[in-house]
């Protein structure tokens, strides 16, 4: 899923006006994020909660009623005036971003319930010892994603950021409808089983689920948050069109590591002394990803990923370089979070998650005001910054309850 990003961004690079088609696309891709973030948890919720025929059908009601909640919101949000009043008088984004940005958010409308409904169903997947089929789905989701996006890039002139939502959207839906398939016989299966643990209520998955949601939400919100202080820095515009290049690619390392959070909530549930070894193999799988994230941060490779497989410019292939290397830990870091809170969802002590969050929230919050209005760095190095600091400040604060 990692890759959609950097080719995305490769393709927008390679049309027309770039510069404010990479800008708008990232502003639209944080928006959709922000929105869809209560529903990102629903893979935790489902791996841990799906047990039995009864507790199948009152999660997947949850989650169509929140998908659908999400949805609506999202398409308040593109009704023109209140669009135009978040994203030129609150962001202050120039004109031709906004308006590139709108239709992309249009375009994005069916992202939050195909997302939840996908992540319902690859939950019970990963629960009942079925990854490989998670892979499937995400392997039918890349490939409608290159088809479209391609397709878009040969056949077309629509401006880049038309290019990368339409192929977003696609792509979600196919995989949304390529997990309910694949959950067809589990499911079948599931709904002969009678309550194992008695009558799981409206009520009970709220008091579980809110914390998680809350924990999605504030790390998605960074996304807009971010953007709203980087539209007012120094080089916004540059700053606004690298960052989702660089964010990107860094998320292909990031990728192992959140992906590790549902296996270790799986297999903690089934045998307490798999602890150990799920520890160590996160200690291994985050040396490794920063390890080799930084060899390509600190030498030639992040030139040339930039220039020929991003398609930047050379100055804002440059521009890159010192954001891409101020994120070279956060593979580590992510390992080191979802190791933390993939054991506290285990333990139900999910509102400590939503703390640790909240923590790294408002962490990131006063790095962006600092380094953006006192220190007066570039938006893309402010933005970096503030994330690394953001992330081990919530580290630190689940330390005290979660060692390794």
């Amino acid at each position: 899923m990692s890759v959609e990003g950097p080719f995305l961004s490769a393709l927008i690079a390679r049309l027309d006006e770039p510069k404010y088609n990479l800008a708008a696309y990232g502003v639209a891709f944080a928006l959709a994020l922000i929105i869809e973030a209560p529903v990102i948890m629903m893979m935790s919720a489902s791996t841990a909660l799906v047990k039995d025929s009864h507790s199948f059908h009152k999660l997947r009601k949850f989650t169509f009623l929140l998908s659908g909640g999400l949805t609506l919101l999202m398409l308040i949000l593109a009704i023109p005036f209140n669009f135009y009043y978040i994203t030129e008088d609150l962001i202050g984004l120039p004109i031709k971003v906004a308006e590139l940005t709108h239709i992309a958010t249009i375009i994005l409308l069916p992202w939050p319930g195909a997302i939840g409904y996908r992540r319902f169903c690859q939950g019970i997947l990963i629960r009942n010892n079925m990854t490989r089929r998670v892979a499937y789905g995400t392997i039918i989701r890349l490939t409608t994603m290159l088809l479209t996006a391609t397709a878009l890039f040969t056949l077309t002139k629509v401006p880049g950021v038309v290019v990368g939502a339409i192929a977003l959207s696609m792509a979600v839906v196919a995989e949304a409808i390529a997990s309910r398939l694949m959950t067809a016989g589990i499911i079948s299966k599931i709904s002969k089983i009678p309550s194992l643990n008695g009558n799981m209520t409206y009520k009970e998955i709220f008091n579980f689920y809110y914390p998680l949601a809350l924990t999605s939400l504030l790390s998605m919100g960074v996304q807009p948050l971010v953007t709203f202080f980087v539209g007012k820095s120094v080089m916004a515009l540059e700053s606004l069109a690298v960052l989702p290049v660089v964010t990107s690619f860094v998320f292909i390392f990031r990728a192992f590591g959140l992906s590790y959070q549902e296996v270790i909530i799986a297999k903690m549930d089934k045998e307490e002394f798999n602890f150990i070894p799920l520890r160590n193999y996160a200690l291994i799988l985050a040396g490794s990803l920063s390890f080799v994230l930084f060899i390509i941060a600190f030498s030639p490779l992040s030139g040339f990923w930039f220039g020929n497989v991003s398609g930047l410019s050379d100055a804002l292939s440059e521009f890159s370089k010192i954001p891409l290397q101020i994120m070279a830990i956060i593979p580590a870091l992510t390992v080191w979070i979802s190791f933390q809170r993939a054991m506290l969802v285990n333990v139900k002590n999910t509102k400590l998650i939503t703390t640790g969050t909240a923590i790294e929230f408002v962490t990131i919050t006063i790095v962006m005001y600092l380094t953006v209005n006192i220190f007066l760095l570039n938006g893309a190095i402010s933005a970096t910054t503030s994330f690394i600091i953001g992330r081990l400040a919530a580290n630190f604060y689940f330390n005290r309850y979660v060692k390794l």
